[in-house]
């Protein structure tokens, strides 16, 4: 029921550069205050972010010196309720061979990892494109020597934070990932769905982008900044919300609860059904303006983290090629 509440209400509310752009020097006041061994080539590392005058908690894999770097966004609920993307997939094995550091923020719920105009008061303080694009970056640069290429990819809510890191750091990165999200923000659906993303969690959204007539809603619209991603290797999926082949009994997430797959296939799939309605007509506009795009739009499958599994295996030939992992 809590699934149901908190996912309902949106639905029914309605590469590219050769080489990278220098990376700055860091802001002095962010840096790492911890690096801890979880096994094997995974590490928990504690950064404080001067932006938000607060400690954020990274999952990293890191191969070692020389590595280029991939970033994944958690979901609405920032990694926080329903876990990460280490514990909700396979990301932590798929990785242990490749040479790449992979990063993912602990932290961020209802944020859509940006900078807010305002603080707010059951959020606090977001200020996450200045985090991972400006005090980031540098500091895995000179503590991890990783070699200022990158990747960004996200899902459900941070598909769009994916998209809008990449539109804002112009050069940081060289390809991007949306995997079942909705990357348009400015028209009246847009907003009622973002607004009610935000609501679940208690949060004011005109503390985020300002009222509905605020620009920063328009700078944040992929399918209106669509020309701004030239350049970069894209990746886009979603599926149709009619059930596919991981909406079953015993898939992860269900692990053979009928509540849970009723969940998933109701609610699940009513939101892949919404998030369809907005990636295709993305993935047309990014056709016609002659921006080559890996699109997967799969025949059918809900929105669930199977699919997102799947969507990293399937981007990863695309990300590596960009990266040069």
């Amino acid at each position: 029921m809590r699934r149901l509440k908190r996912c309902l209400v949106p639905v029914l509310a309605v590469v590219a550069a050769l080489v990278p752009a220098p990376t700055a020097a860091a802001d002095p006041e962010s840096r790492i205050l911890d690096v801890r061994p979880l096994g094997g080539r995974q590490l928990e590392v504690v950064v404080h972010s001067a932006a938000m005058n607060k400690p954020i908690t990274l999952w990293m894999s890191h191969p070692g010196a020389g590595a280029p770097t991939l970033y994944l966004l958690n979901a609405v609920d920032g990694g926080e309720d329903g876990g990460p993307w280490p514990r909700r997939t396979d990301v932590a094995e798929f990785f242990a061979d490749k040479h790449v550091n992979v990063i993912v923020p602990m932290g961020g719920r209802a944020s859509y990892y940006t900078d807010w105009l305002h603080d707010d008061a059951a959020l606090g303080r977001n200020q996450w494109t200045t985090f991972l694009t400006r005090e980031l970056p540098p500091l895995l640069a000179d503590r991890f020597a990783s070699t200022g290429r990158n990747a960004v990819a996200g899902l459900s809510m941070s598909a769009t934070s994916a998209l809008n890191l990449a539109i804002g750091a112009p050069g940081l990165y060289q390809a991007v990932g949306a995997f079942s999200g909705c990357p348009r923000t400015s028209d009246a659906v847009a907003q009622a769905m973002v607004t009610s993303q935000l609501a679940v969690f208690g949060a004011n959204v005109a503390n985020m982008w300002g009222a509905p007539d605020n620009p920063a809603w328009i700078e944040h619209d992929p399918m209106v900044q669509a020309e701004r991603l030239r350049g970069l290797a894209l990746y886009v999926s979603a599926g149709t919300g009619a059930p596919g082949e991981h909406d079953d009994i015993s898939d992860p997430g269900v692990d053979g609860n009928p509540a849970r797959l009723v969940d998933r296939v109701v609610v699940g799939g009513a939101m892949e059904t919404f998030v369809s309605g907005c990636t295709r007509p993305f993935i047309d506009r990014l056709r016609a303006l002659g921006i080559p795009v890996t699109a997967n739009l799969r025949p059918a499958g809900t929105h669930a983290w199977t699919y997102w599994q799947d969507d990293v295996h399937n981007s990863w030939p695309v990300f590596a090629g960009a990266i040069g992992a």
